[in-house]
C-alpha cells in the first residue's frame, strides 16, 4: 500500500493500525465456520476486549473500525469505552463468507462437501466456495478499503476490529506474503497485531499478541 510520507522534526510518521481479531463468540459456536453468519459475542470473547481496551487505554486512536458484524462491533465499541470514537462499521471487512459450509463444523465439512474441501485446500487464494467467495474475493473487497483508512488517517493511529481471515489477508499484504501462505499466521480470538505503514513499506510489529506489547503511546 502507498503512503504519502509525514515528516515531524525530521522523522517519519508511520500510520499505525491495530489490527484486532474479535473475542471468542457465543458459546456453542466456537468451533464452527460462521462467516457472514451474524453471531454475537460470549461473555469470555467480552472480557477478551476489555482486557485488550484497558492494555491500548494509553494509544490515542483517531478512530475505530469495525466489520459490521456483531461479534466485530461488539469489541469496537467496547474499545470506544471512555473515548470520544463511535466505532464505524463496514461492510467490507466481513469475514469470508463460506457459502454452503456455513454453520458446519470441520468434521461436518469433511463429510459432506470433501470434493469442495480438498480442492480449496489446492488452491486456497483462488478457489471459491459454492454460494461463497474465495480468498482473493476477500483480498478484494478488504484493501481498497483498509487504503482508503489509512490515507484519511495519515500519520495517526486506527483501531480495524475484524476477523481471522480478513486479518490474515491484511498480514499477507503487508509482509507480501502469497495467500497460499496464510494459514501459517495464527490468529486467536481477541489477538493484537501492530503494522506501520510507510511510503511503500509496512513494517509489521506485532502478530497473533495479547495486547501488552503496544509499542508506545499513539
Amino acid at each position: 500500500m502507498r503512503l504519502n510520507l509525514l515528516a515531524q522534526k525530521g522523522e517519519l510518521i508511520p500510520t499505525r493500525l491495530y489490527l484486532i481479531r474479535h473475542g471468542q463468540v457465543a458459546d456453542g459456536h466456537t468451533h464452527r465456520y460462521h462467516g457472514n453468519n451474524d453471531i454475537p459475542l460470549s461473555p469470555h470473547g467480552v472480557r477478551q476486549l476489555e482486557r485488550l481496551a484497558i492494555r491500548l487505554a494509553e494509544v490515542n486512536l483517531a478512530a475505530v473500525y469495525a466489520s459490521d458484524l456483531r461479534r466485530a462491533y461488539q469489541g469496537a465499541e467496547i474499545l470506544c469505552r471512555g473515548r470520544n470514537l463511535t466505532p464505524q462499521a463496514r461492510r467490507q471487512f466481513r469475514e469470508i463468507h463460506f457459502g454452503v459450509w456455513e454453520g458446519l463444523s470441520f468434521s461436518e465439512i469433511m463429510t459432506h462437501y470433501p470434493r469442495e474441501l480438498e480442492a480449496r485446500l489446492q488452491d486456497l487464494a483462488h478457489y471459491r466456495l459454492p454460494e461463497g467467495e474465495s480468498l482473493m474475493d476477500v483480498r478484494s473487497r478488504v484493501l481498497p478499503e483498509l487504503q482508503q483508512i489509512l490515507e484519511d488517517h495519515q500519520g495517526k493511529a486506527v483501531a480495524l476490529v475484524a476477523h481471522a481471515g480478513v486479518n490474515r489477508v491484511i498480514l499477507c499484504d503487508a509482509l507480501e506474503l502469497d495467500l497460499r501462505h496464510i494459514f501459517r499466521l495464527d490468529q486467536r480470538y481477541g489477538c493484537l497485531n501492530i503494522i506501520d505503514y510507510y511510503h511503500d513499506l509496512a513494517v509489521v510489529r506485532l502478530i497473533n499478541g495479547e495486547g501488552y506489547e503496544v509499542g508506545g503511546k499513539r
